[in-house]
């Protein structure tokens, strides 16, 4: 008679369960860590630094513009961790899962029409030449290019704040000017932007205080005719 102890088989069995749910939420977390490190990084903000020493725009206007732009970058990539987190948690039936959701459009369309704005612009001297396909577009449709430059200035114009976006429409190739009302209100679905205007406060008022239409002259100044051109021909 030893003394040897033997586990009782039922004990053996509750651990080797143990351990296999142990194993099994390790890499269930080591998944969702993946997932979650890559949404981290799924945007990272871009550099416009070339644009500093842009005529109509001050080097400390557009570095805190910039700055700006960053956090519309950060906070679309907190709000994509934060809500798969929630999700996991079993809480995406929640009120506060449901304003993040709708937040998440605002951060996001921050971030994209910066860089839509800053991309359209340039240090380098460019015209609307009749030649390029958009200039051709807008004065089929409009006339005249300066009959759409008097519609896109006043839409820019109007009270309020958020951008001006000359927009093609894909199925019928119709462009339209038009006002969004922050970031998320007024987008026509579907349409492609061509021309992308800020009108927040920050975008002008560190230069030209409450002169929105002195900045509007610089922005018109500082456009990059081939970008919008390209968009256009996409």
């Amino acid at each position: 008679m030893g003394n040897t102890h033997t586990p009782a088989p039922a004990q053996s069995g509750v651990f080797s369960c143990q351990k296999l749910h142990i194993q099994r939420q390790y890499r269930y977390f080591q998944e969702r860590l993946l997932i979650h490190i890559t949404l981290l990084r799924m945007f990272q903000p871009k550099s416009y630094e070339t644009l500093l020493g842009l005529a109509g725009f001050s080097d400390a206007l557009l570095t805190n513009h910039f700055t700006l732009y960053q956090g519309y970058v950060t906070n679309t990539n907190k709000l994509h961790d934060i809500m798969g987190q929630m999700v996991d948690a079993e809480k995406a039936a929640t009120p506060e899962y449901a304003e993040l959701k709708r937040r998440f459009g605002w951060e996001f369309n921050g971030m994209r029409l910066h860089e839509y704005y800053f991309e359209n612009l340039s240090k380098e001297k460019s015209n609307p030449n009749a030649d390029l396909s958009v200039i051709q577009k807008i004065t089929e449709q409009f006339g005249t290019f300066e009959r759409w430059q008097t519609i896109f200035t006043a839409t820019g114009a109007m009270r309020g704040i958020g951008w001006v976006i000359l927009y093609q429409e894909p199925e019928t190739g119709h462009i339209f000017t038009t006002w969004v009302n922050e970031h998320d209100g007024g987008h026509l679905a579907g349409c492609r932007p061509l021309l992308v205007m800020d009108v927040f406060e920050h975008a002008f008022m560190l230069d030209y205080g409450l002169k929105r239409a002195d900045y509007i002259t610089a922005f018109w100044n500082a456009i990059d005719w081939q970008i919008v051109n390209k968009r256009f021909a996409a």
